[in-house]
């Protein structure tokens, strides 16, 4: 587990760590309303596709208790009007729409009073997070087994603790083979243009004692042709029916180059990642984030003031994908009938 809590309900508050302020302060934001946890899901205060649902859920439940009102038909609409803003925040992440499903769900279940219901939805959005901290685990364990004792293993953005509700997925992968007791080492790409893998991949293996070295992206076929990568383990925030993937920018870059020098390349993601509504790649929408992600950094301007085409994230097609590491098993190929045979 890590050292730190990504996010956790207290005392009705949702908070989270602003990961907008990694590395250099370990400050807390605290969410008051359920516009709070929709801002900072915007603001990428808190990012990561597992970790985007817990806190959809939460602002869900945040929104909820604060609505006043004893008539059903109009509680039941104000929480379907709060679900809709935190849906409009981000997206490509599924684990977003999973949650607030998963939430609706419950909420439509209930036949009892107004504030039972509420107590309902806050237990519910709890019960994310806590099943989300095993599903993790899980993962760890599942795909520890691919890491081989020694190795140096690539990984792409952040798909740690800080993207979830704690331990990581891809960062669980090797936090699970660190802790069967395999000497494992990390290298970890920037991840422009907001430098997910600088601040925050680095960041919590260090902080967690994980040997970690960090390169910057262009870096990736420079050193996978001298020999020093013997895996890649990277996360996702949306994977298509047939073994597509949508993650960070730039792992489809590193999957052509994994695939080229003979690499394996590992996707780790929970089940609730799995969008089987969607049948591949073409069909994931691709957020594209403020142009100034890219011509400044930390605020300060780095470029003239141009065009700028700023997409967050790019489809890895199934073929460059040699496992998908899920809690429940490995999916190798055929990933159509793997991936289906999950919720059976």
């Amino acid at each position: 587990m890590s050292s730190f809590k990504t996010i956790e309900w207290k005392d009705n508050r949702v908070i989270m760590i602003d990961q907008t302020k990694l590395p250099n302060e370990e400050v807390y934001f605290q969410c008051q309303t359920y516009e709070d946890v929709a801002d900072a899901i915007k603001r990428m205060v808190i990012r990561g596709a597992p970790a985007i649902g817990v806190a959809a859920a939460m602002g869900i439940a945040l929104g909820a208790i604060k609505i006043e009102t004893s008539d059903r038909d109009i509680f039941f609409g104000e929480v379907h009007k709060i679900t809709d803003v935190l849906l409009a925040t981000r997206p490509t992440a599924v684990n977003l729409f999973w949650a607030a499903k998963r939430m609706l769900r419950v909420l439509n279940e209930q036949q009892g009073d107004i504030e039972g219901i509420k107590r309902r939805l806050v237990l519910e959005a709890n019960n994310i997070l806590l099943e989300d901290i095993e599903i993790c685990r899980n993962i760890g364990r599942v795909g520890a087994e691919l890491i081989e004792d020694n190795s140096v293993v690539l990984t792409h953005c952040n798909a740690g603790a800080l993207a979830t509700g704690g331990y990581g997925t891809a960062l669980g992968v090797i936090r699970g083979a660190v802790e069967a007791g395999k000497n494992i080492k990390v290298l970890a790409t920037e991840t422009r243009p907001f430098l997910q893998g600088a601040r925050l991949t680095a960041w919590e293996l260090d902080k967690d004692g994980i040997s970690v070295s960090l390169i910057t992206d262009n870096m990736v076929g420079h050193i996978m042709s001298r020999g020093m990568v013997d895996a890649v383990v990277l996360g996702a925030d949306r994977i298509a029916k047939n073994g597509d993937v949508a993650n960070k920018i730039g792992t489809y870059s590193i999957s052509v180059l994994a695939k080229s020098h003979g690499i394996p390349f590992y996707v780790a993601a929970p089940i609730s990642t799995i969008d089987y509504d969607c049948p591949d790649g073409n069909s994931i929408p691709i957020e594209e984030r403020n142009i100034n992600e890219v011509t400044h950094i930390l605020g300060n301007r780095i470029a003239p003031d141009v065009n700028v085409y700023n997409p967050a994230f790019d489809i890895t097609p199934s073929e460059n994908v040699s496992s998908i590491i899920t809690e429940k098993a490995v999916v190798g190929e055929p990933f159509t009938e793997g991936l289906s045979e999950l919720i059976k």
